[in-house]
């Protein structure tokens, strides 16, 4: 991503000669319609697919936030117009609008997007990717963030397309977001396309006189031919080192940058891969060679697969002195990208706990995004509840998993200066290691929660649905309270033992946290639970497991527990279970324990100030507009083909 703030830092050494200023959407501005004089071609007779969009014009003033983009960038006509994908409100996603440019081979060039939100209704609606020349130039672009959280702000975005990948055909395509909660829209307000040369602008100068002009002539013309000559070479030499590398290596895609402007080229040394290891080396643990880890999977043999998520392919791998390792490889068609691999480094590199899955090393090399993982030899929680053949768990086995993975959480939470929040909290991501010990992990979408003057982030929604908070899902407002409800709908996981959104049950039972709750709430959560656990459970040890998942699953953060909290009601819900275990009754029949041991006493006392401290909070008022949403109508409008 690109601001008005960071630099590229070749950009004063180059000169740029403006080759195409495009209106999106909008008629023909003159220099007559512009400060500065300049002339905006209307996009109509450069796009290729007009069938699919439509023209935006905003009768309002545009705004302008401080250090972005002012009038003097480009005309208000420019930014209060716009071309839109036509089909946004369809299902059919797979399409992009595209305008063809002719230019000049083998030059760089510098691009700027020109973006002014002037279609959406309300915040962090509007998510679309950018490309140039095929290659991913914005992804999962959130114009609200970019604009501070302003409707109708103009802003700009500057990429760089190397000449080593810049042809006479120059595309530039805008596409839906392939985010699971976004509308598949997009849009486009303007465009400049400049071509770079050298510093001393010798590449655009002209001769001015007869004598000197023939010895340009001449002299450009044997210039030419050894250029020419030159790059045939050079031509020849990259196409047989592309052909040893597909011999020898699997297929990558284009490069990530990481500072400054977005520099859009395949030689991974030069671009992506210098940069990031200037940013991870000595700080951010091990970099293993591609070379390694192809090894160690044996190719990334398909057979080798152990799991598979939004960011790519995870892998069984076997390094060289017999360690076994996880590989998770990136996907260039998933949903997750750079910064969701910069997160899980980051994060994972200066975090350590028993109950958080380690991160051994990472690889960027050849534009890969590559993490490597301590082996869990169990797998996911999810894999031994249901959809698999893996033996089942007891109910203590999975009271100490539920136990684990909230220590773990807490530790997220608390550990650190600034609480750093999940966001992706479910059953699949906690793993079990060979004594199904409980790690939380994936961190991709990890978040460093509000500042200490701050109740909350203001953010894009982001995570799995079914284990989504509601209030956040409504409000974008994330904080610690909204891992506290994925992780109550994964504790009604781990009792019921069925997939927490399942479409093909009557409507009801179709989201898992609605459905439990009803139970509970009537208190005859025992008819749901696990029929494998049903002869196992005590009673009481069930009620206030119940007790704690309604508290999780309250629709407002401000009343639900903290994770310390939850800890330290599961520590007692298992005291519960162990209290006696030779009298282990029915789970249908309700009886409580009257007398507890001395042990259980003190946790208890325990107990009750946490309860105490979740109902200090009990008081808030929700806002009245927003209290009659369920989940069940937030999951009526993500199914739809319309819909969020």
């Amino acid at each position: 991503m690109v601001n008005p703030v960071q630099q590229y830092s070749g950009l004063s050494t180059q000169s740029l000669e403006t080759v195409y200023r495009v209106n999106m959407g909008g008629p023909k501005v003159t220099a007559n319609n512009d400060t500065l004089s300049r002339t905006w071609l209307s996009d109509q007779k450069f796009i290729l697919n007009p069938s699919v969009t439509k023209k935006v014009v905003y009768g309002k003033a545009i705004k302008y936030k401080n250090g972005g983009a002012t009038p003097l960038t480009a005309p208000d006509i420019v930014y209060g117009t716009a071309t839109e994908l036509a089909a946004s409100n369809t299902s059919n996603a797979l399409f992009n609008m595209t305008w063809q440019f002719d230019v000049d081979a083998g030059f760089s060039y510098l691009i700027r997007f020109h973006f002014c939100d002037i279609v959406s209704k309300a915040l962090n609606q509007l998510y679309f990717n950018a490309y140039v020349g095929g290659f991913f130039a914005q992804h999962d672009l959130d114009l609200s963030e970019q604009s501070m959280n302003q409707l109708a702000t103009a802003i700009y975005v500057d990429v760089v397309l190397s000449s080593n990948d810049a042809s006479s055909k120059l595309s530039i395509s805008i596409g839906p977001s392939t985010l699971n909660n976004a509308f598949p829209d997009g849009i486009l307000n303007g465009l400049e396309v400049m071509k770079m040369g050298s510093g001393s602008g010798s590449a655009f100068t002209v001769g001015s006189s007869g004598a000197k002009k023939n010895l340009v002539v001449i002299t450009g013309s044997v210039l030419g031919v050894i250029g020419l000559l030159v790059i045939i070479l050079v031509l020849v030499l990259l196409c047989r080192r592309k052909k040893t590398d597909d011999k020898t290596h699997s297929k990558t895609w284009m490069p990530f940058s990481i500072n400054g402007l977005t520099s859009l080229s395949t030689g991974s040394r030069t671009s992506y891969g210098t940069t990031l290891t200037s940013g991870l080396n000595g700080s951010f643990g091990y970099r293993f060679a591609f070379n390694v880890l192809q090894e160690a999977t044996n190719n990334f043999d398909e057979n080798w697969v152990i799991g598979v998520g939004g960011f790519g392919k995870v892998y069984k791998g076997v390094l060289r002195d017999d360690t076994k390792v996880a590989v998770k490889r990136g996907n260039p068609k998933s949903q997750q990208g750079l910064n969701e691999f910069r997160t899980e480094i980051e994060l994972l590199s200066r975090l350590r706990h028993r109950h958080l899955v380690s991160l051994i090393g990472y690889c960027d090399e050849r534009n890969e995004m590559i993490l490597v993982y301590e082996y869990m030899e169990n797998g996911t929680v999810k894999s031994h509840l249901y959809g698999s053949d893996n033996p089942s768990l007891n109910w203590k086995q999975r009271l100490e998993i539920c136990i684990g993975a909230a220590r773990g959480l807490h530790y997220l939470h608390t550990g650190s200066a600034k609480a750093i929040i999940h966001r992706d909290v479910k059953s699949a991501n906690i793993l079990l290691d060979e004594n199904f010990l409980a790690k939380v992990a994936d961190f991709g979408l990890s978040k460093t929660g509000p500042e200490l003057d701050q109740t909350h982030v203001s953010t894009a929604v982001k995570g799995s649905f079914g284990y989504l908070d509601p209030e956040y899902f409504r409000r974008q407002q994330l904080t610690e309270k909204s891992d506290v409800y994925s992780f109550g709908v994964v504790m009604l996981e781990v009792l019921c033992a069925r997939p927490v959104i399942d479409p093909t049950l009557p409507r009801e039972m179709v989201n898992l946290a609605e459905w439990g709750m009803k139970w509970q709430k009537r208190g005859e959560l025992h008819q749901i639970v696990d029929q494998r656990l049903s002869s196992t459970i005590r009673p009481d040890s069930l009620r206030k497991f119940g007790e704690t998942v309604e508290k999780c699953l309250a629709d407002y953060g401000v009343e639900r527990p903290s994770m310390g909290d939850v800890l330290w009601n599961l520590e007692y819900v298992l005291q519960l279970q162990d209290a006696d275990s030779s009298t282990v009754s029915d789970v249908n029949s309700m009886n409580r324990i009257v007398d507890l041991s001395s042990q259980v006493q003190h946790v208890g006392a325990l107990e009750s100030i946490s309860v105490t401290m979740a109902e200090a909070g009990a008081s808030h008022e929700p806002d009245h507009d927003l209290s009659d949403v369920s989940m069940s109508r937030v999951f009526s409008q993500l199914i739809k083909a319309e819909g969020r």
